[in-house]
């Protein structure tokens, strides 16, 4: 196992980033990043020259100010740090499949991977000049257990080859916090006496574990101490790393149409999705500026798709606009989500297959308009005739199959409903003559009613049912009643009448 663990990660990171955009503190200044504490801010990371004054992290800004008037102060990111360490962890995978990222470092598990670089020591050679490279300080340590590379590595020397035979007498004169144990158990080993690894695992264990047998396992002293030593296993679960696909095109001087290169970019993602079986469901295209900025844009597919020249067409209408500044110098293209799409002919005539091409086109609408405008119909169980029936964006998914009415329901219905005046009602039936949009309609026959029930799940308290009746008029146009509300049901005042719809 190889622990790396970065002691300024976040000094380290700010450093890089503020240098690309502006110009650094002296180095004799101090800097210190903060975050917020209970009473105020609190320092988080020091620089080289803040720890030489003695500032130390966890302090409050405002006493270390009082003493260092000339103190430089930024806001911490430990989101983008954290981050970083995830990107970190599978870059380096360049060393070995198995990595995994810690809160404050990397731990990888490089059994059988040594010998490609030349030995033990050269891998660590190699990954401490790469570290340097990426301006990051970092101390890396090899040991046979994943807790024996983590104490060296933040305890040890720097660099150091603990061999399996090796481990205890290496880790011996290891202070018990090398453990990373919480600061009130350390305090307690101290007071036992028990200052380095080596007294702790010399002392009985019959003691130790009546005194710890109530202890979490992760911050276990004789847990931790067994798994160090090699005495219990401790595998690394490192994540699986997902397939990317991504096409990379570099311009040999800054340009500022980046369109003509999109065509051979489609084309080489539309390659490695083939070579995969894979259709992309939605890409991003990146251009890079030469003065370090960058632009992103997003599309997604109706159905999985891995035609170049339907990606240039969505892609291309996106870069409009873009500041190009001084000029893009990078551009890529990548497909964020994809899905299985197996290699086939599309028709023995050479034909184009009509679905792909309506897909197709409901993609460059989407891309033009945006998600919301291009919809389809979606059904919705509900009682309630207006809700039946939704609209969704295209992309959200597949049209739902139309679902089976058990009665007949109008060709148009109004949502809302409208409120028609009653002049006369048929005693516990429709109305006989009604006005609606300023005309009077005389009843000639109906039928009903179908009384539907409130949706006591959705609806709010005190909402009245529903009788629906079909009623036909003297100039044969049919309608669709209904009456919100009975007469008694002490859920309002007397029940209100709506033309739901109007049937062909």
């Amino acid at each position: 196992m190889v622990s790396v663990f970065f002691p300024d990660l976040a000094m380290d990171r700010w450093r890089r980033i503020t240098a690309a955009q502006r110009t650094l503190p002296d180095e004799a200044v101090p800097v210190v990043l903060v975050t917020t504490g209970a009473h105020g801010p609190v320092v988080h990371a020091v620089s080289g020259a803040g720890v030489a004054r003695g500032i130390i992290c966890g302090a409050r800004v405002v006493d270390v100010q009082a003493i260092h008037p000339d103190l430089h102060v930024e806001q911490a990111d430990v989101q983008g740090d954290q981050a970083m360490l995830k990107r970190l962890a599978i870059w380096a995978r360049r060393w070995c499949p198995w990595t995994v990222a810690e809160h404050d470092g990397i731990l990888m598990d490089v059994r059988g991977a040594a010998h490609l670089f030349g030995g033990e020591a050269q891998m660590l050679h190699d990954m401490n000049m790469r570290f340097a490279i990426q301006g990051l300080r970092a101390r890396l340590a090899m040991a046979p257990t994943r807790g024996a590379a983590q104490m060296l590595a933040r305890f040890g020397t720097q660099g150091v080859i603990c061999g399996t035979q090796d481990v205890g007498n290496v880790l011996a004169p290891l202070p018990v916090a090398a453990l990373r144990l919480p600061p009130d158990t350390v305090r307690l080993l101290e007071r036992l006496g028990l200052r380095s690894i080596g007294s702790l695992a010399e002392v009985p264990r019959v003691g130790l574990m009546r005194r710890f047998a109530g202890v979490a396992e992760a911050i276990n002293p004789l847990l931790l101490l067994d798994r160090a030593m090699g005495r219990s296993a401790d595998p690394l679960d490192a994540p699986a790393e997902g397939a990317r696909w991504l096409a990379r095109v570099r311009m040999a001087e800054p340009v500022i149409d980046p369109v003509p290169w999109l065509e051979g970019l489609a084309e080489d993602l539309a390659a490695q999705l083939a070579t995969g079986e894979q259709g992309a469901r939605r890409l991003r295209v990146t251009i890079y500026r030469v003065d370090g900025e960058w632009r992103s844009r997003d599309v997604a597919t109706a159905q999985a798709s891995r035609d170049a020249a339907h990606f240039v067409r969505l892609v291309a209408g996106k870069l409009d606009g873009i500041d190009p500044g001084f000029g893009f110098d990078l551009m890529t293209l990548e497909a964020l989500r994809v899905e299985p799409l197996s290699l086939r002919q599309d028709r023995l005539d050479g034909g184009r297959d009509a679905g792909a091409d309506v897909a197709a086109l409901l993609d460059r609408l989407t891309a033009k308009l945006g998600p919301s405008r291009v919809t389809w119909d979606a059904w919705v169980q509900s009682h309630k005739p207006e809700r039946v029936e939704a609209r969704v964006p295209v992309l959200a998914g597949v049209p739902a199959e139309g679902i089976e009415v058990a009665r007949e329901r109008p060709l148009r219905l109004f949502d809302p409903p409208e409120e028609v005046m009653v002049l006369y009602a048929v005693p516990e039936g429709p109305p006989a003559r009604f006005s609606w949009r300023r005309v009077t309609f005389l009843m000639v026959r109906f039928e009903g009613p179908e009384r539907i029930a409130p949706e006591w799940w959705r609806d709010r308290s005190g909402t009245r049912l529903r009788d629906y009746y079909k009623v036909e008029v003297m100039d044969g146009r049919r309608f669709w009643l209904f009456r919100e509300g009975v007469v008694g049901d002490a859920r309002g005042g007397d029940p209100r009448w709506f033309v739901q719809g109007v049937f062909g």
